[in-house]
């Protein structure tokens, strides 16, 4: 049996911007003195006269995109996810946010698998943080197939991106004919007993606790979400009806992202038992990410846990 191979989604993110640049000359790229490690380097190597390094000042580098934005071209801006969704979040809200401008925002090294860097550089509020910004569009892709493709859609969708993409290499979800579409979540395996729905690297887990669940004869649904906003209602709601409770897997704080995105739209229509996986509360610590996501309690194990303990919820 072949080894499953497994690719950062930064390396999605950094070949597609290279692949795009070879296609269409309506954007730019930008990069806080990060290039190398968000993976921009690649455009910035093909392309060097679309390419600006606006060293250490994100602040400067959100309000030089939204500047380029707002005469007509195209932007995407980089940097890791606690500096270009925490200390720049002024600037993306009323220089990107408020005037609805194209600008796709490639923010790295999210969540605790950023490992040995600690916890002032393991984002896990992100998406609560830019799911508050009206007309705002949030993807997390699961793996590099996706990340490209995601990447892709995000340059023919009209209005900001947060795109969110992980440093450690995850296994290869999809083939080459997957179909990604912003807004769509997809249902990966069919169950009846449970719903597993996930998003970035707790996809893979996701899938590794559905051949757990079967072994102890318990059918769960997995659906990846790799848009979180805007949330795909209908098929949240659907899995809420069929299967009657439902867990939500994400390397993020379980306040304001995946989970209570998804308690939220299940409150209003079809309110089922919900049971959160993700960091709870706390910030994260320096470590080997593969530990850290252990010791966080961030995979398939848990999962089996939390599926098991939204079933014993159902009335």
């Amino acid at each position: 049996m072949s080894e499953v191979k497994s690719v950062a989604t930064r390396v999605g993110f950094g070949n597609a911007l290279k692949e795009l640049g070879a296609e269409r000359d309506d954007f730019v790229v930008l990069d806080a003195d990060l290039a190398a490690a968000t993976q921009t380097g690649a455009f910035k190597k093909e392309f060097p006269d679309r390419f600006y390094d606006c060293g250490i000042a994100e602040q400067n580098m959100i309000g030089i995109a939204a500047g380029i934005a707002a005469t007509g071209k195209r932007v995407i801006c980089s940097s890791f996810a606690m500096f270009a969704a925490g200390r720049a979040f002024e600037q993306i809200r009323n220089s990107v946010g408020y005037p609805h401008l194209n600008v796709i925002i490639g923010a790295t090294h999210a969540g605790i698998s950023v490992g040995e860097d600690g916890a002032t550089h393991q984002c896990c509020e992100d998406i609560a943080l830019m799911r508050t910004i009206p007309g705002m569009t949030i993807i997390n892709p699961a793996d590099v197939t996706e990340a490209n493709l995601a990447v892709r859609a995000a340059m023919e969708h009209n209005g900001p991106v947060y795109m969110r993409f992980g440093r450690l290499a995850v296994p290869v979800v999809f083939d080459e004919d997957y179909k990604f579409e912003i807004g769509k979540g997809v249902e990966l395996r069919k169950g009846n007993d449970v719903t597993i729905i996930a998003t970035g690297l707790m996809v893979n887990e996701a899938l590794i606790a559905y051949d757990m669940l079967k072994e102890e004869g318990i059918s769960a649904r997995i659906i990846n979400m790799a848009t979180i906003k805007p949330l795909d209602k209908d098929i949240v709601l659907k899995a809420a009806k069929e299967t009657g409770c439902i867990v939500t897997a994400e390397e993020h704080s379980v306040i304001g992202g995946l989970g209570s995105a998804v308690c939220e739209a299940l409150s209003e229509e079809n309110p089922v038992p919900v049971v959160k996986l993700g960091v709870y509360d706390e910030f994260g610590k320096s470590g080997a990410a593969p530990v850290l996501l252990d010791e966080f309690g961030l995979r398939a194990v848990n999962i089996v846990e939390k599926a098991k303990k939204a079933i014993s919820l159902k009335k």
